[in-house]
Order: structure tokens, then C-alpha cells, then sequence
């Protein structure tokens, strides 16, 4: 019996890690894209296909410009032999306030984090349908998707749109018996505090993760092994039942409506200042 074949975005570093990862050891080939950390995907592929015994492969694609996620979505299938599950993980995260956010920004924002995976979806459903596959598609969204925070108006404004488009592409896509659902991960650790002063500086102090830990209430920041189990699940015959949902994995992140804080000079302020120094004198 083959193995069921998955593709998944964005998948050598941080949560797309853990994702192929987990897909991988629960059986299944997997085809990945990655955007600037080409020896990580590289490294990935191989301790994988290793560890596992999977056929894996990974392709570069900056799937922020149309057509690229298209071409990627081809190959990957090509190279799989077939589709049971796409994963669109690939996004960026910009948080800046709608009064300083470029354009360029917004535009970047919503093709990568929106529009890429849309289209995603929809080459996935028709293929899964044309082929007779009852399969799965999963998104990560965030759950800032569902609170609101100062600088997140178009991250999170898209997060929310995403949320709710896959309520009806899950309409769409039942009568085939396709399952579509969402995956929002709250603080997640992306990074160990050896990446953080590489990638960082002392921009971000190295106990950030640890800091915000404290103020969550399961008291720890989420990893990318939690979102990796909650896809699994999703993707799995005991979620058979199940379409159309948003499934929040944030450790009780949003409940009490927290703020996060980065720094000590702002512990005290939360998310609802107004940085009117911007207009003063």
C-alpha cells in the first residue's frame, strides 16, 4: 500500500518544520517549498527522508508573486505521484501600525498570506475531485485572526479573512468529501535563543519566549511540535467528521484577552496606548 502523499508550504523552518516532521513519521511522502533558507530545506529533506523512510522533496518558490504558487503546486505533485493533503503554511508576519505601513507591505501581506493560499486551495480541491480523493486541506492562520491587536490591522485583518473563506470553500468542496480546515497557532517558538541573537541582535531580549510563557495560562509558549499534533489530527482518519472549523492552539493565549508584551518599559501599558508621540513636537 503507497503512502498518502502531502504538500506543504513553507516547510524548513519553524512551524513548516515541525509539520513536515510530523507528517513524515505519521507515514506520509511529502513535497515541501521554502523561500530564503535553501540549506535548511536542504537538511530537512534529507534527515527525513532518512529518519523515516518517505520519499521527500523540497522546491524553491516565492510564492508571494502569482503563478509562482501555481508552478509549485505542479511540481510537488509531480514529484508526489498524487494528493491527499495540502498544508498552506507559508506566510510572513508584519506588524506595524496602518499610520507607517507601506503599501508594498500590504501588497506583499495580502498575496503570500491570502491570496497565495486561496489559490492553493483551490488547485488542491480540483485536483483532489477530478482524482476522486477525499482528502484534506489545512491553513495556519493565527489567532490573531480572532483579537485584535494595534499593528495588526492587516496581518490579522487577513487571518480573519481566511477564517471565514473556509467556511464556504468547506461548503464547496464536501460534496466530494474533501475536508477543509484551519489551524490558528497563538506564541509560538520559532526560534531557540542561539537563533534569536543571530537572526535578532538584541533587538528581542533571549528570554522573550520565556517572559511571555509566564503570561500565558498553560504557562508556557507553544512549540512547533503542538501545531505539527494539531494538523496530524485534522489530517487523520479521527477527524473524519470534521470541516470547516477554525482550531485554536494557543495554550489559552486569547481567553483572558492578554496583551503581549516584548519589553518592560511597556509591561505596564498593554495593547491599548495610543503612540500619539508620533504627531508631537
Amino acid at each position: 500500500m503507497s503512502n498518502r502523499k502531502a504538500i506543504v508550504t513553507g516547510g524548513s523552518k519553524g512551524i513548516g518544520s515541525g509539520i513536515v516532521r510530523k507528517l513524515a513519521a505519521s507515514g506520509y511522502d511529502v513535497a515541501f517549498s521554502y523561500g530564503r533558507h535553501a540549506e535548511d530545506a536542504v537538511a530537512l529533506r534529507d534527515r527525513v527522508t532518512e529518519e523515516f523512510g518517505v520519499q521527500c522533496a523540497c522546491f524553491p518558490a516565492a510564492l508571494e508573486t502569482p503563478g509562482n504558487g501555481k508552478r509549485f503546486f505542479e511540481a510537488a505533485v509531480d514529484f508526489l505521484g498524487g494528493l491527499d493533503l495540502l498544508v498552506n503554511n507559508a506566510g510572513v508576519t508584519i506588524l506595524q501600525s496602518i499610520l507607517d505601513m507601506p503599501e508594498e507591505s500590504i501588497d506583499y501581506l495580502i498575496n503570500l498570506d491570502f491570496r497565495n493560499y486561496i489559490v492553493l486551495m483551490q488547485q488542491a480541491i480540483l485536483y483532489m475531485a477530478k482524482h476522486g480523493v477525499k482528502g484534506s486541506v489545512i491553513n495556519i492562520t493565527s489567532s490573531r485572526g480572532q483579537r485584535a491587536y494595534p499593528g495588526d490591522a492587516i496581518y490579522g485583518g487577513l487571518k480573519a479573512g481566511l477564517n471565514r473563506a473556509i467556511e464556504s470553500i468547506a461548503l464547496d468542496a464536501a460534496p466530494y468529501g474533501i475536508r477543509v480546515n484551519n489551524v490558528a497557532p497563538g506564541a509560538i517558538r520559532i526560534r531557540t535563543k542561539e537563533e534569536i541573537v543571530k537572526e535578532l541582535g538584541d533587538k528581542v531580549p533571549v528570554e522573550f519566549w520565556d517572559m511571555l510563557g509566564q503570561r500565558i495560562p498553560l504557562e508556557r509558549a507553544g512549540t512547533p511540535d503542538d501545531i505539527a499534533g494539531a494538523v496530524a489530527f485534522l489530517a487523520s482518519d479521527e477527524a473524519s467528521y470534521i470541516t470547516g472549523v477554525t482550531l485554536r492552539v494557543d495554550g489559552g493565549l486569547i481567553l483572558p484577552g492578554m496583551p503581549e508584551v516584548q519589553d518592560e518599559a511597556n509591561a505596564k501599558r498593554g495593547w491599548g496606548y495610543s503612540k500619539k508621540e508620533k504627531f508631537e513636537e
